[in-house]
């Protein structure tokens, strides 16, 4: 499959980079942007999440391997050591206020546990927490405490997906809105890095900006919900690769049940099995598969960017 790019937004603020804005990629696919690896399996193995209402929606992981996910459901954030298969709950639900966990992003350099926080109680989302709005909360990296809480601007904000550049500057997609949001270092609130009407939701009433990354050239990539996800609710994990304004993609693995992203350690891609859709569609009449997983996917040797 080749998938042409909407377009190329380029942008001389504070960094001097080219934002990507590739309609319809999930922001699992972002991860993959980053290296290149034949679609050749080896095994795929998983390690349960633990509660019953998890809705794994992100994962995230660090240069030890440990991995860190995201429960839209329960709420809080579920630390994996995948040497031993042990799943702990390493940021509690309701911690500095937080509610429902979508993206997740572990910053070494800060030793920050970056984390999307939103009310979704009202479909049964975490109800612990005493936000009502949507907001960026930091965690200590090895010990879970909160550090840091941010709310995003405006009434209907939708914090998704999380990314840091090499100067430590924190950046997000904003669902609700079209926009890109930044927090520079030492900054108590937000500012607009980028906006644009191509980040708006394809349809009324839907989503808009989901993921968001740094790729492997420099540029910062964000995607939007519409019909074309590396990780794909279907059940699909495919590779992609970007020649110039166009994508290429492969597929590498099937079989899973409507996964949600993805973290890369070494050889191992990690995809969380989110179910999100018996979630946030209530007519559903039959309950998600338990327990949530999280699946290894050995990758052949491949050549990193």
């Amino acid at each position: 499959m080749r998938l042409q790019l909407a377009s190329y937004l380029m942008l001389s603020l504070t960094l001097p980079i080219a934002l990507g804005v590739a309609q319809g990629v999930d922001h699992a696919a972002l991860v993959v942007l980053s290296f290149i690896v034949p679609a050749t399996i080896q095994k795929v193995e998983s390690i349960a999440v633990p509660g019953t209402k998890a809705f794994p929606e992100s994962i995230t992981s660090t240069s030890d391997g440990a991995l860190f996910v995201g429960r839209v459901g329960n709420g809080g954030i579920v630390r994996v050591e995948p040497r031993t298969a042990k799943s702990t709950v390493f940021v509690q639900p309701g911690a500095a206020g937080s509610r429902s966990i979508l993206g997740v992003f572990a910053d070494e350099a800060s030793n920050t546990l970056w984390a999307c926080s939103n009310d979704l109680s009202a479909l049964g989302g975490a109800a612990t927490g005493r936000d009502t709005v949507s907001a960026l909360k930091g965690f200590d990296l090895k010990t879970g405490v909160g550090k840091r809480s941010v709310s995003l601007p405006g009434p209907h904000a939708y914090c998704n997906d999380i990314t840091v550049d090499s100067k430590g500057s924190v950046y997000i997609t904003d669902s609700a809105n079209p926009t890109v949001l930044l927090l520079s270092p030492g900054a108590t609130a937000f500012k607009v890095f980028s906006s644009s009407q191509q980040f708006l939701p394809p349809r009324e009433g839907a989503a808009g900006l989901d993921g968001i990354a740094f790729g492997s050239d420099g540029n910062l990539y964000v995607t939007t919900y519409v019909s074309f996800l590396l990780v794909e609710g279907a059940g699909t994990l495919d590779r992609v690769d970007i020649e110039g304004d166009e994508f290429k993609t492969a597929s590498i693995h099937g079989g899973f049940r409507q996964p949600t992203s993805l973290t890369r350690v070494h050889s191992t891609a990690w995809v969380t099995e989110g179910q999100l859709g018996f979630f946030f569609d209530r007519t559903h009449n039959s309950p998600p598969s338990l327990p949530f997983r999280i699946y290894a996917v050995s990758l052949s040797k491949g050549q990193t960017q």
